[in-house]
């Protein structure tokens, strides 16, 4: 009886779906952050560098925040599970906005690398922090809801973070491009600090495991470097590269080896035995791969072959990004419908391998609007996966390790991005710079394979029409290795099982205590009852 009455006491204490869309809203303003900044500072990098010089370091200025991102994502998911989501989200808030500032206020280019650095250390516990809360909050069966909404932040963020960029450098100053995180970071402190109530979590007696976090924090810099340096700073065979690849290997071996001891590992590797997890992982990394590799090399296409405005280069995405943001909306829908999810990666991932093999297709006569329609093609089919993976992760876990499935999930597809940038755009480099040879214009491209808008209306027009011709051929290699690599994808989604969704209609019904293992609330009290 006493069970009875605490558990109908949960009940009481449950927050009302309402509260639930406040608190959501303040999680996709907190994921807005760390989606806009990258593409924000990369229209002011120009104007930075031209501040304050150092161009043989530019690089370096997104390499630390994607190392400090990638390296602390599994570490963010680990201590969620273990001490609590909230106050360490709360915490990754904080740490970026600090380095939001410090960026802001960097007086050389070593100093804005250096913070860009705690930048992104913040970074990489703010999307695991976002999915692993939702996790907790919103039963799998009725988290297809709140796709459409991630996917609209994401096409915000894509479309309006050049833009934004742009307005703010030209009329309050390169700084203002960190700065700008301030408020936004403030509402989302604010929000989440006064509606987000979560079950407290007991303290854990175990300790944090330090060995593995390093070995991983090795092993995914030394990959990361590997992707960032091979073909540009350093050649793929050189003694640098070959250097990273021995030290990630073994780093990850290691750590493996280290997480089988562990009491608390970083990465509980039980998770991985769970098929559908294991194949999740798969399916995300090759969407990282496509997805980044077709943000960067279809604006490229449009302004260098089609003419368009680089200024507008948010905007060419609008079909692909249009795309997925509506099928991501109707495939929620009808996931909390229905509660069936196999056919979304499936169909997602047949839709990503055609709109990449169409976009192959292009050529220099292709037009924008032929080019918007494949575009949409392959925002479909990202659109049926974006989500999907993720919710199918989470569900195939137990609630304690929510944490870590969503960080484990989240850094096998920024590891994909990793790959997919550096493969597609060493084979379109390439490409570019053999096709200008051979066609006698290899002056234009001796130190870039990428010219910009007013480098190329410089040109001679028969060496520019070269050029021309050169993009959609890099274009066509690259789109065409990426869509081999989605095939991968769509055999992967093939052999996922389909597990019925933990939760039903009610929220409440789904709901769960602090370490995932009994239930709360109205549930609870059915239990009891029925005992």
């Amino acid at each position: 009886m006493t069970e009875l009455k605490k558990a109908a006491a949960g009940a009481k204490a449950e927050p009302p779906a309402r509260s639930v869309r406040v608190v959501v809203l303040a999680l996709m303003i907190a994921m807005l952050l760390a989606m806009l900044d990258n593409l924000i500072v990369g229209t002011a990098m120009p104007t930075i560098v031209g501040d304050l010089g150092g161009l043989e370091h530019l690089s370096w200025v997104v390499t630390a925040y994607t190392l400090a991102t990638a390296a602390s994502t599994p570490i963010w998911g680990k201590l969620g599970d273990m001490y609590g989501r909230k106050s360490i989200f709360l915490t990754s808030i904080v740490i970026f906005l600090i380095g939001s500032v410090l960026s802001g206020m960097s007086q050389d280019m070593g100093q804005l690398i250096g913070f860009r650095a705690i930048q992104g250390l913040g970074a990489g516990g703010l999307m695991v922090g976002v999915m692993a809360i939702i996790g907790d909050l919103v039963p799998p069966r009725e988290r297809g809801k709140y796709q459409g909404m991630m996917a609209g932040v994401m096409a915000i963020a894509m479309i309006g973070g050049p833009l934004v960029g742009g307005t703010i450098t030209d009329h309050l100053g390169w700084r203002w491009s960190f700065y700008i995180n301030l408020p936004l970071g403030a509402l989302a402190l604010a929000m989440v600090t006064a509606v987000l109530h979560l079950p407290r979590k007991e303290r854990t007696k175990a300790k944090v495991d330090y060995l593995g976090a390093a070995l991983l924090t090795v092993g995914i810099t030394a990959i990361v470097l590997v992707t960032t340096w091979g073909g540009t700073e350093y050649a793929w065979g050189s003694a640098v590269i070959m250097e990273l690849i021995a030290l990630g290997v073994a780093s990850l071996v290691g750590f493996v080896f280290v997480e089988t001891k562990a009491a608390e590992p970083i990465v509980p590797l039980h998770i991985f035995r769970n098929r559908n997890f294991t194949l999740m992982s798969v399916v995300g990394f090759m969407a990282g791969f496509v997805m980044f590799g077709a943000v960067l090399f279809l604006p490229l296409f449009q302004q260098s072959v089609q003419g368009a405005s680089a200024t507008n280069s948010g905007l060419l995405l609008l079909p692909m990004l249009l795309a997925m943001m509506i099928v991501s909306l109707v495939a929620g829908r009808i996931t909390t419908s229905t509660g069936k999810y196999k056919v979304f990666p499936i169909v997602g991932s047949v839709l990503m391998v055609a709109g990449l093999f169409l976009l192959a297709a292009m050529d220099t006569g292709t037009t924008r609007l032929t080019s918007g329609l494949y575009m949409a093609v392959l925002g479909a089919g990202m659109g049926f996966l974006m989500q999907i993976t993720m919710l199918v992760a989470q569900n195939s876990v137990e609630l304690k390790d929510m944490g870590v499935a969503s960080s484990t999930t989240t850094l096998f597809r920024t590891l994909g991005s990793s790959f997919g940038v550096a493969i597609m755009g060493a084979l379109f480099t390439g490409r570019v710079q053999d096709e200008m040879m051979a066609r006698g214009g290899g002056g234009a491209t001796e130190r870039s394979a990428q010219l910009d808008a007013a480098s190329l209306a410089k040109l001679p027009v028969p060496v520019r029409e070269a050029y021309e011709y050169a993009v959609a051929s890099g274009t066509h290699i690259a789109f065409l290795v990426g869509g081999s690599v989605a095939v991968l994808a769509l055999v992967a989604a093939l052999f996922v099982k389909e597990v019925p969704l933990r939760g039903s209609a009610k929220p409440e019904a789904a709901a769960s205590d602090a370490d995932g293992t009994a239930p709360t609330g109205l549930a609870a009290a059915k239990q009891s009852q029925n005992a």
